[in-house]
């Protein structure tokens, strides 16, 4: 696959995949204005990894938050969904070149809030006596998003469904920080929970855009296979900021009934 031309908006993302600097991760270049002429498709596979972050099998659980170590254990966890989220916004405007400019320079503009995100908890991390490596990481994101064959199903899953649940999670780790005594923490969290408001209204906007409106059945038909809507919602869903996401009540109320299919070995109700 030939990299993009030198000095465009896709190479910029081209290279923020691609690069293997932790320096360049947390604080890439400013995206040029330049957009390639007739760029084709671009499916990145993998990203690059910096050797600071070692990938596992499976990360540690973010619990113990009494601990410093355990805070900076899970806010570890948290720079790293941000990075891949920064990583797949530039990867999406690769994969879909024919989407409207409007849409993918959208793209461009979350992935820079998803990089001042890790800016943030990185700081957090430092503050806890801890720096950027020394947790394991998992690659999960990857190991789903790029599956997605188009640009609705890319919102489906990641502004209508991870970052959507990540107005919960955001929600719950603040109250479980200021529970620890870790004020500071708290807010980060705090911070990035209301910023992430405007990247799930960019999903739904774009979702409705492609789709034709924002429909239960339609976005979960959209999610890339094996997903589905029980890792796109946290506990107690927060309605009041999904509506303000743009969220409306029959899908929220969709949201919420919802349950996965018993096992061929598993009786209904079980």
């Amino acid at each position: 696959m030939e990299a993009p031309e030198a000095g465009t908006v896709e190479r910029w993302a081209w290279d923020y995949v691609s690069t293997t600097s932790l320096a360049a991760k947390l604080a890439p270049a400013v995206p040029p204005e330049r957009w390639e002429e007739r760029a084709p498709a671009r499916r990145v596979e993998a990203p690059g990894r910096p050797p600071e972050l070692v990938v596992g099998e499976r990360a540690d659980k973010t619990r113990g938050l009494r601990a410093p170590s355990g805070r900076a254990r899970a806010l570890h966890t948290f720079l790293h969904h941000e990075l891949q989220a920064a990583e797949l916004m530039a990867w999406a405007l690769l994969a879909f070149p024919d989407a409207p400019q409007e849409f993918r320079r959208g793209l461009v503009r979350i992935a820079l809030d998803e990089i001042r995100h890790m800016r943030l908890y990185a700081e957090q991390i430092e503050r806890l006596g801890h720096r950027v490596g020394d947790f394991p990481v998992r690659d999960w994101f990857w190991t789903r998003v790029p599956t997605s064959p188009d640009p609705a199903s890319f919102v489906a899953v990641m502004g209508l469904g991870l970052e959507s649940a990540n107005l919960e999670h955001t929600a719950t780790f603040a109250a479980r920080f200021r529970d620890a005594g870790d004020a500071e923490g708290a807010r980060v969290q705090e911070v990035v929970g209301l910023e992430e408001i405007a990247h799930v209204r960019f999903g739904v906007r774009w979702f409705e855009r492609f789709t034709g409106g924002l429909d239960f059945a339609a976005w979960t038909s959209a999610l890339p296979a094996p997903l589905t809507p029980l890792l796109m919602r946290g506990r107690p869903l927060r309605r009041d900021a999904r509506r303000r996401a743009g969220q409306n009540e029959r899908f929220l109320d969709e949201l919420e009934a919802w349950q996965p299919e018993p096992t061929a070995n598993e009786p209904p109700g079980s």
